[in-house]
């Protein structure tokens, strides 16, 4: 998460706001809008490495924002409401993880508002994998555990970097400086537990919004073969998968991420040109 990318992300102008509903955002460069939604943790600034740098210098006004949500039903009204609230409807919505969920969610309550979705390391259904993992978090959280910030960062390594990163000795010390920092100055205990995943491919297969669901290869979180289910249970919808990726692969591979990315929303018909936009 260094270099020129970095850098970009710290020269691009960032206005900051908050919705009538309390939501704190913030609007790069300008253009169309596009809105992309973290996932658990809420912190907009994850996408302003990479993603919101190369997203302006292709024309687009980004639309980043912090949440506090446990599940995607809660997420997915947070959204609806930044979309409404700042007249951005409609527009292209990125999700990565419990956004992605989010961004299912709308696309079968309130389809008008998105013009084309991405969802990232995203799934359809539950696994045996990942309903240990909630359980497991529901229960430090019931307790009232918080484990140690330098465990949490071990552990958050392994969770959602790539063999190839893992493999690599100076990036392992610059990821583990960047979890343990988010472990020390992170309110998770604070927030509710997340709930488990129910199955929705069947109700996916109402969608008809463009929709690009992307894969990590390496994502134990949320295993590319899930991904590929959602991607199979809407028509028309596409996939695609990054090579040596993990749960947080848009970080670890931006190139390959933002060539899937950039293609698939240049691919979406233009917007309505007197539709309203962030001022």
């Amino acid at each position: 998460m260094t270099g020129a990318s970095g850098a970009a992300a710290r020269r691009t102008a960032r206005e900051a706001g908050t919705t009538p509903g309390g939501t704190p955002y913030a609007l790069h460069g300008a253009g169309e809008p596009v809105v992309l939604v973290a996932g658990a943790g809420g912190t907009g600034r994850i996408w302003e490495h990479h993603t919101v740098p190369a997203l302006t210098a292709a024309g687009r006004r980004v639309v980043t924002f912090d949440h506090k949500a446990a599940h995607g039903a809660e997420l997915a009204a947070t959204v609806r409401e930044l979309l409404i609230s700042l007249r951005l409807t409609p527009c292209p919505v990125v999700g990565h993880s419990l956004g992605a969920l989010a961004v299912q969610e709308l696309l079968l309550t309130d389809p008008e508002l998105v013009a084309g979705a991405v969802l990232v390391a995203t799934r359809g259904r539950p696994d045996p994998v990942g309903d240990a993992l909630t359980r497991a978090e529901t229960a430090c959280a019931r307790a009232g555990v918080r484990l140690p910030p330098e465990y949490e960062a071990s552990v958050r390594l392994v969770q959602n970097l790539s063999p190839r990163t893992l493999a690599d000795e100076q990036a392992v010390q610059e990821w583990l400086d960047v979890f343990e920092l988010a472990a020390l100055t992170g309110d998770r205990a604070a927030r509710p537990p997340a709930r488990p995943v129910r199955n929705r491919l069947a109700e996916l297969a109402r969608v008809t919004t463009p929709l690009l669901v992307v894969g990590f290869a390496d994502d134990v979180l949320a295993p590319a073969p899930l991904g590929r289910e959602v991607a199979g249970a809407v028509p028309g919808a596409r996939y695609a998968e990054v090579a040596d990726a993990g749960h947080l692969g848009f970080l670890e591979r931006p190139d390959a991420f933002h060539t899937l990315l950039l293609d698939f929303i240049a691919s979406l018909p233009p917007t309505d040109p007197g539709a309203l936009r962030v001022p």
